[in-house]
């Protein structure tokens, strides 16, 4: 050998391994995972092929309930909208800065689905794009906002860089050509200016978002997207070749059908653009709904729940609710363990780097250690909800509803989904102890920020009494 080449491999095997190690490999750092939040409105717990349906065309969902996990015990914060996204959006148990009811205080309006403008989400509230935003993501909110129709409150001053939707709570499916009376239901892209658009809104929510994936996609810049439908929430507006394909339904389930299957189209351009980009391994997507369909107004179907919106049965209060994020959750897979949508705020941002130790004051948890089976307990032991003389708790598998004209009763989930079975006369101790518990959370409370009239109470309670097939409505 080469007295040169000698001394070479010398010089080589001298070198500890370590060192050449360090010297020779570099290792990538994790790219930051894109974040899709797809949220319905007022859809039924029945009402989607993933969850039993045989009358509902849903194949997008469907295929991420294929492709990540389903959960069965699934609770959004409050049973109606605006309470509902105020606890998503904060991570924490909305009760605590006094967001109880709707956005609506009586001397300002005397219909529920209209916003008193000065009343929303309290700006001292650190919000889910706030905190991602913190992480380096680009943040943007599509549809329904419903979390104060006044200036300080609008998405772009609450963490989201881009806006195109409507500040209000409903509003048409179809273009406006006249501005309807609440102008906080116009449709609005970013601060102030007010844009229509000629598509079925539904479609136009999923198409806007598009665009901000694909820029952001080309930058190599993470991103939230949050598609806020208004689907299938009242009125009851559909496209003629949508209502075509539902020929044995007939009435507002004919209707319903069709915004559903909208619904699901939208979902399904935005997964397909995921995979076009080629970021569909490297994106988690959710998709949730705001509260239990309001059967009464938009046949939505909530079985085998009992209840409906409004109300404090499992049917205003359990959602449906899957999870995909490949490679780190298992597909085709279920949860049964109860879970609430103020966790998706610390799920994002562990997800997006961040370390939960610096969330403050919030109620949720990161649910990717329990799902992946790393922590075997429940996520929350005790869950709470409450308007006005109502209230409910859940401990472990057990549930206590208080209501304002009757005793309070206990249910046990697991052997009574439809709280048929009163046990408060067999299990007295522990009736008395949940009594006790869910008066002593109401007393850490702040007191309601504005209160509904006492009409909409009664017209809410025999809600539930009617969607409630208990004997003789005891």
């Amino acid at each position: 050998m080469h007295m040169r080449h000698l001394l070479a491999l010398l010089f080589v095997m001298y070198i500890p391994w370590g060192t050449t190690a360090q010297q020779t490999t570099t290792v990538e750092p994790a790219k930051k995972p894109n974040i899709i939040l797809l949220f319905a409105d007022d859809a039924g717990y029945a009402d989607f092929g993933f969850q039993g349906s045989t009358e509902m065309i849903t194949p997008h969902l469907d295929k991420i309930a294929l492709e990540g996990v389903r959960f069965t015990q699934a609770y959004v914060t409050h049973p109606t909208c605006g309470p509902s996204r105020a606890g998503l959006m904060t991570g924490k148990s909305q009760y605590r800065f006094g967001y109880e009811e709707n956005n609506v205080p009586t001397y300002m309006s005397a219909v529920s689905a209209v916003d008193g403008t000065e009343m929303g989400l309290p700006i001292e509230e650190v919000t889910m794009a706030d905190y991602l935003k913190k992480q380096g993501y680009a943040t943007a909110i599509y549809g329904k906002w419903h979390l104060g129709g006044a200036d300080r409150f609008h998405p772009t001053k609450r963490g989201f860089d881009e806006f195109y939707g409507f500040r209000g709570g409903s509003r048409s499916y179809f273009e406006y050509t006249e501005a309807p009376k609440d102008r906080m239901n116009l449709m609005e892209r970013g601060f102030g200016k007010f844009e229509e658009s000629k598509a079925y809104l539904t479609e136009a929510i999923a198409n806007e978002s598009l665009d901000f994936i694909e820029r952001n996609s080309k930058i190599n810049k993470p991103f939230f997207a949050f598609l806020s439908f208004n689907a299938v929430h009242t009125p009851m507006d559909a496209v003629p070749e949508d209502l075509a394909k539902f020929p044995k339904l007939t009435g507002k389930r004919k209707i319903v059908a069709a915004m559903g299957l909208a619904l699901d189209r939208a979902v399904g351009k935005v997964l397909n653009k995921l995979k076009e980009l080629g970021i569909d391994k490297n994106t988690i997507v959710v998709f949730t709904n705001d509260n239990g369909g309001p059967t009464d107004a938009n046949a939505s179907s909530n079985l085998p729940l009992s209840g409906i919106k409004a109300t404090h049965l499992e049917g205003g209060i359990r959602v449906p609710f899957l999870m995909k994020w490949p490679g780190k959750l298992t597909p085709n897979t279920t949860y049964t363990k109860p879970i609430s949508t103020f966790d998706l705020l610390p799920t994002f941002f562990k997800a997006a780097g961040g370390d939960t130790k610096n969330l403050k004051d919030i109620d949720g948890v990161d649910l990717l250690p329990y799902i992946n089976g790393t922590l075997t307990e429940r996520p929350h032991e005790t869950l709470f909800w409450k308007r006005d003389a109502r209230a409910v708790m859940r401990k472990g598998d057990w549930k206590f509803i208080r209501f304002p004209d009757r005793p309070a009763e206990l249910f046990y989930l697991p052997e009574d989904e439809r709280e048929l079975n009163n046990l408060a006369d067999k299990e007295p101790e522990r009736y008395l102890q949940m009594y006790k518990e869910l008066f002593a959370w109401e007393a850490t409370l702040e007191r309601p920020r504005w209160l509904l009239k006492k009409e909409y109470e009664w017209r809410d309670v025999q809600r539930m009494y009617k969607f409630w097939p208990k004997k003789n409505n005891q």
